[in-house]
């Protein structure tokens, strides 16, 4: 039997008037799921532990069946770790975003608006260009910076100190003042950092042509060396991971699973979609592993962006050339395997954020299959009454344990 975990990051949403009141999962076009639903279970799972945020990096610990009550120390050392960043035990990681902010010559750095937390998905070249000229100046031994992937970069603090600092992605178009850090070294680097690149080449360029500058770095997600279990030793299972954001690479690192890289896979809208899956595909039919773990980060982005449509199209995306792929190339090969299908959290189009509801859930097997009228959708999924009270039990959910 072989095992594989779809994930369509913040794909749940709550109902929106301009989809007749549906959501974009019950919008969307989706003639796989449409047909999996009937023969699949399906029910909703509560991924965020009570008390603590609705990240992606919690919800998908808790979908790999590690409890982030236990194992969770923050979001940035699992990026880390992705990025090849060797933490000492007294390190804390910062994840540091090149974002948007808004450039009034009338007011305060204190005092400018927060637009874009991804510069308008900037690429990783551009970036490294953009980080390179703050390093120059605000890097020293206690701060080192770690170019990540696309706006998703990483502050190493030697002997520093965790403490509570605001994702940008909750805060757009809002003045940021009273989300900066409270630390006046963190604070003074972001402000410094906005006069370097306001008026970079780079950035002068991009405005030129009508793009998002990335004029600031911002902090966020702090937190210590983390220190997973091995995969295998939890599940038995030999893992791969198939993503393009390094939060998702750094948790299969923690957890000594295999990053498998997916040429054009960028964590946007236009991903390499059917690359992630082929590449699921090769390692179970091909290569003898027997879990794949594929990570979309499409539908978040477009939840953080607020775009109604490009959220439902990146649903269907994701059911024509992952989903139905996974199926179609795994059912031609003869190979027993059961596949869920689920958000991480939803990212409601109307808040733009994160948010802690339980997601919809479904469960296939190749061997095992169910009847009746359900869809997958956040309603009919708590129509049918199957709630899983912990995201870890979604795997034990998946490999039969209960």
């Amino acid at each position: 039997m072989k095992y594989v975990i779809i994930l369509g990051d913040g794909m749940a949403d709550r109902p929106i008037e301009s989809l007749g009141g549906k959501t974009p999962l019950e919008y969307a076009k989706t003639p796989v799921l449409d047909m999996l639903s009937e023969k699949s279970e399906i029910g909703l799972v509560h991924t965020i532990p009570e008390g603590m945020k609705p990240g992606s990096d919690t919800a998908n610990l808790s979908v790999l069946g590690y409890d982030p009550k236990q194992y969770y120390s923050g979001r940035s050392p699992l990026e880390a770790l992705s990025i090849g960043v060797d933490m000492k035990d007294t390190d804390v990681a910062i994840r540091t975003n090149i974002v948007t902010l808004t450039e009034d010559e009338g007011l305060s750095f204190e005092e400018q608006t927060i637009l874009d937390h991804s510069s308008g998905e900037i690429s990783t070249e551009d970036c490294a260009i953009l980080l390179k000229a703050v390093r120059e100046e605000l890097e020293n031994e206690s701060y080192r910076f770690y170019v990540g992937t696309s706006y998703r970069h990483c502050l190493i603090w030697d002997k520093g100190q965790v403490q509570d600092l605001f994702p940008p992605h909750d805060h757009l178009g809002e003045v940021i003042g009273a989300y900066l850090p409270k630390d006046e070294a963190l604070k003074g680097m972001m402000k410094r950092s906005y006069e370097i690149l306001k008026n970079h080449p780079l950035n002068l360029e991009r405005k030129k042509q009508g793009l998002n500058p990335a004029n600031c770095l911002w902090f966020w997600g702090a937190g210590t060396k983390p220190l997973l279990s091995p995969f295998e030793e939890k599940t038995g299972l030999k893992g791969v991971m198939i993503s393009a954001v390094d939060l998702l690479k750094g948790i299969a690192i923690g957890a000594s699973m295999k990053v498998i890289p997916v040429e054009g896979a960028n964590g946007g809208l236009h991903t390499n979609y059917r690359g992630k899956a082929m590449a699921a595909v090769k390692a179970l039919r091909d290569e003898g592993y027997d879990f794949a773990y594929i990570h979309v980060e499409a539908p978040d982005e477009m939840g953080h962006q607020g775009s109604v449509e490009k959220k439902v199209e990146s649903i269907e995306h994701l059911d024509k050339e992952v989903i139905g792929v996974v199926y179609e190339e795994l059912s031609r090969s003869g190979q027993d395997f059961r596949m869920a299908v689920l958000p991480d959290h939803p990212t409601p189009i109307a808040v733009r954020t994160h948010t802690s509801e339980a997601v919809p859930y479904l469960i296939y097997d190749s061997t095992d299959r169910l009847s009746h009228s359900y869809h997958y959708n956040e309603r009919e999924a708590e129509e049918t009454g199957v709630y899983l009270e912990k995201g870890p039990m979604l795997m034990d959910r998946l490999l039969k344990r209960i």
